[in-house]
């Protein structure tokens, strides 16, 4: 592609400040174009340091403006790249002078964005460590100092890397930067001789950083830091990657974390590099939303202002533009905490650039669009104005000159010739960043709460007990959180009662500081968790064993529509797919599964979902996590028994989960059929034969659901409806299901067979299944005894589950299990392969053993009860007592079933359930009688 030459680019010039010394290079480059001569005198009358790189340069100069730009850039590195040992010293100060100044003119003439002359800055300073690096490793190995090396390894610098840190690593590095340098090598290249390869990258680095930064008469190329490596103080100048991989583990500090952000394999063994970075993903980007971050980079500016004392109002003389207030590092410091905060769940915000990390997060929410443009766009101004500090006389400064004159001489050099205007403009400029950046880092001063009652107190002063307040930095965050949470808590339904629930979510926390922060950062999540404690005591408890579910609540799309089985199926099977080895998988599935878990409940309770909705997404949950987990234990299974023998085999889902309707507290009734198709062993380290491969592999299913993990455990899960119950195996052949379905299985079994359904498995063996089922629905279904068998099951289901108080939705008479059982035995008799009650008691219509006013008053009583069991399951796990559940939760179960209030829900529940066992009752006594 062609490249414009320089002088048809340019866009602004600077004005000189000191007229003379602009007339002089003038002059002398008077046979150039008028634009490039106006860029030449103003850029040498405001700078002595770009005059004095002119001159120098001249002939080089000359030749660089008669081109493009770019072309001068690339001829400088190839030739730095070419330069061998004994020129290292003098070839890459050269070039560093002509990269300076042809960066400063590119940038003073507006010829390259901000991006453009700091990549530029960068990538000189990428080659310039490399050379170093790769000559002087190919010296080591040379003269026998790196054990086993040849001369070829010279090129990946034997296993030695420099991570470029801070703005080098983002590849921003102003114009008069030093460079931030982690070197590191790879021990596991050296085995029993590492020491001793350490002595030599010690000798590398130090070598390295004399050719780069000491000043002789040709001048210097880089000024370098190696202070960022860990524990500097006391470790040498080059570690082992495994050396400091263990210290990030043990000690690393969110400094530290902010500081790898921007990290980048910048020369040496890039591959090597990389790989240590990968390891260290972790470290940096942690799995939960890390609020605490902000708390972290507010006491660091905070102790960053303290010791250069930047404290007090902005006024621009010696204002550092760096660190002072509203200046580049509170864009930085912005951008990073969030970064920090979510880039662990999310790996597109990581993003090494400011610019693209304030693009990333606003993509996804986490800034708001005009706040990234802005703040972008002050971004560039306050780099570009840094680079002219710094290009007057190539000092490394961040500050605004102390006098009016040297100010004036800075307005001059960026181009503006009315010192007033400049002035104004810049001040604008901090006091805007000021404006955007301090309330994300200073919280502020906390609220006075509303007076409490001496009971409300006593409680309120109990919870500096509590485990999450016993660090002082929860404390802090609390104090400011407090009175927050009581305005909030004196909204409630009634204040007492949620006071109470709140205290028992507080007590339950085993810490408090991530989850106070994350409470300061986003209030409203205040107001969510007071509605769960005031109304699902049950939901509450859950919550403060896993905080980390909050994370949902604002790291995603937590309010989006529901993505169904599919998608969920999906995400499920990458997630575990990210994960390194089985455990972790596991551990991932139970995190990932208690969100959504969460999200459904949430979205119950907030009324966005009805019963019969959360029901469904309930059930969709839990088909993706056992359609998505039962190839990954099949894998493992298989790494030590070999593949399944045939077409190995299907988990169905039975009962409620069959029919996809499940609540907040449901287990799951599964079974496994397999087809061995004649295969008696399997093919693998440890071979088994068929029925133990099978029983082992479904036994490791249930363990991989319910086991307790450090994340808890997936679900609970009930296989007594295999065939043969409790006495059959827990896996069961194709052959053995058909004929025992068809020759041995009682009334109930056939029943329980009207709403199984495959969730996870081969297809093709799912499909047999299916018809398997709908061959013994349809040949069973006029059986002598079926009315009797079930009337007979009735009695023994009131009997042994009795309800259990007035406000019972599930066992006794006319409730959801009689109703269930009736779907059932009304779907059986007319052979129908409808799942759910509905579909099932339409059936029973269709095939005329039920009344469409029968119909009509048993799914009107079924709508009431799952309405009711549904709202109940999610407030508690035990009896429903609506004199206990607060008034929260009453005005939750009133509103869900459409009642006026508790005495009318109480009179529609009795009328409807004597209506459903009515019918019910009249349809065993009809149906026997026929």
């Amino acid at each position: 592609m062609t490249v414009a030459p320089f002088a048809s680019r340019l866009t602004r010039t600077p004005l000189a400040f000191d007229p003379a010394r602009g007339a002089d290079m003038r002059a002398r480059f008077s046979d150039l174009s008028p634009e490039l001569c106006d860029l030449l005198e103003g850029t040498a009358g405001s700078s002595p340091y770009l005059a004095g790189l002119m001159e120098k340069e001249e002939g080089w100069l000359r030749e660089a403006l008669a081109g493009a730009p770019e072309t001068a850039m690339d001829e400088t590195v190839r030739a730095a790249r070419a330069l061998d040992l004994d020129a290292l010293a003098s070839g890459l100060r050269q070039a560093k002078r002509r990269v300076a100044l042809l960066t400063a003119l590119a940038d003073l003439g507006g010829v390259w964005r901000l991006e453009e002359v700091t990549g530029a800055l960068s990538l000189l300073a990428d080659t310039a460590v490399d050379q170093c690096l790769r000559r002087l490793v190919a010296d080591e190995i040379r003269r026998g100092k790196l054990p086993g090396q040849q001369p070829e390894d010279a090129e990946t610098a034997a296993g030695m890397v420099a991570l470029a840190m801070g703005k080098g690593g983002a590849g921003e590095l102003n114009y008069s930067s030093d460079i931030d340098l982690i070197c590191l090598f790879d021990q596991d290249r050296y085995g029993a001789d590492w020491q001793e390869a350490r002595t030599s990258f010690i000798r590398v680095t130090r070598k390295m950083a004399s050719l780069l930064s000491d000043i002789t008469a040709e001048g210097y190329v880089f000024r370098t830091d190696l202070r960022l490596r860990p524990d500097a103080s006391v470790t040498p100048v080059c570690i082992s990657m495994a050396a400091a991989e263990a210290y990030y583990e043990a000690q690393g500090r969110t400094w530290e974390r902010a500081a790898y952000i921007k990290a980048r394999a910048a020369a040496g063994d890039i591959a090597a590099g990389e790989r240590f970075l990968k390891a260290l993903t972790p470290f940096v980007w942690r799995k939960h939303l890390d609020f605490t971050a902000i708390q972290d980079a507010h006491d660091m500016r905070l102790r960053i202002r303290d010791h250069r004392g930047l404290h007090g109002p902005i006024t621009l003389e010696g204002h550092n533009m760096k660190l002072g207030q509203g200046g580049i590092r509170e864009i930085e410091f912005y951008t990073q905490t969030r970064q920090l905060i979510a880039g662990g769940r999310d790996p597109s915000l990581r993003d090494r650039t400011t610019v693209g990390g304030l693009a990333a997060l606003s993509a996804k929410g986490w800034v708001p669009p005009e706040v990234a443009e802005e703040l972008t766009t002050l971004y560039r101004a306050h780099r570009e104005l840094e680079h002219r500090l710094q290009m007057v006389a190539d000092n490394q400064t961040h500050s605004l000159p102390t006098s009016a004159e040297g100010i004036a001489r800075i307005a001059h050099f960026s181009g503006e010739g009315d010192v007033a205007r400049f002035r104004e403009g810049l001040l604008e400029r901090l006091r805007r960043t000021d404006t955007l950046t301090e309330g994300f880092f200073a919280p502020a001063p906390a609220e006075t709460g509303p007076e409490l009652s001496d009971s409300a107190r006593s409680i309120v002063e109990g919870w500096r007990n509590y485990p999450a307040l016993r660090s002082e930095r929860a404390i802090q965050i609390f104090k400011r959180l407090r009175p927050t949470l009581l305005k909030s808590l004196g909204r409630a339904a009634n204040p007492d009662e949620a006071l109470l629930a709140l205290d028992g979510f507080l007590a339950g926390l085993p810490a408090g500081v991530q989850l106070f922060a994350l409470f300061d950062a986003n209030s409203v999540l205040i107001d969510l968790i007071v509605d769960i404690a005031g109304t699902t005591p049950a939901l509450a408890s859950y919550l403060s064993r896993n905080a980390g579910v909050l994370d949902a609540v604002i790291g995603g799309s937590f309010w989006a529509p529901w993505p169904g089985t599919a998608q969920l199926r999906a995400e499920l099977a990458q997630v575990m797919a990210d994960a390194p080895d089985y455990e972790r998988k596991l551990d991932a599935a139970r995190r990932w599964m208690k969100e959504w878990h969460f999200r459904i409940g949430v979205h119950h309770l907030r009324g966005l979902i009805d019963a019969f909705e959360a029901g469904k997404d309930y059930a969709d949950l839990a088909e993706a996590v056992v359609s998505a987990l039962w190839p990954v234990v099949g894998a493992e299974f298989a790494r030590k028994h070999g593949p399944a023998p045939g077409r190995g085999a299907v988990v169905l889902g039975m009962g409620s989960l069959g029919a996809g309707r499940l609540n907040a507290g449901s287990d799951l009734d599964l079974i496994v059929i397999y087809d061995a198709e004649g295969v008696e062993t399997s093919d693998g380290p440890k071979p088994l034969a068929t029925r133990p491969y099978f029983a082992r592999l479904t036994q490791a299913m249930v363990t991989a659901l319910t086991a307790q993990t450090a994340e808890g455990r997936l679900y609970e899960v009930d296989m007594r409806l295999r065939p043969s119950g409790r006495q059959g195996p827990v896996a069961t052949s194709l052959q053995s299901f058909r004929a025992y379905q068809m020759d041995e299985a009682w009334t109930w079994e056939h029943l329980a067979l009207t709403r199984a359904r495959s969730l996870a498995g081969t297809p093709a063996l799912a499909e047999d299944v299916e018809a398997i089922r709908r061959e013994v629905l349809q040949a069973k279904s006029k059986g002598e005894g079926v009315i009797a068998d079930v009337a007979q099951m009735r009695g023994r289901l009131q009997a042994a589950k009795p309800p259990s108080g007035a406000w019972e939705a599930k066992n006794g008479a006319g409730r959801i299990m009689d109703i269930e059982l009736l779907a059932q035995t009304a779907c059986l008799r007319s052979a129908s392969p409808a799942r759910r009650v509905e579909q099932q008691l339409l059936a029973g219509v269709k095939g005329g053993d039920l009344s469409v006013s029968d119909e009509t008053a048993l799914l009107g009583a079924y709508r009431l009860l799952w309405r009711l069991q549904a709202g109940t399951r999610l407030l508690t796990a035990g009896r429903l007592d609506l004199a206990s559940i607060g008034e929260g939760g009453r005005a939750f179960l009133v509103r869900e079933t459409g009642a006026a209030d508790a005495d009318t829900l109480s009179e529609r529940l009795d009328a409807a359930v004597a209506e459903a066992a009515a019918v019910i009752d009249r349809f065993m006594g009809d149906v026997d009688a026929s």
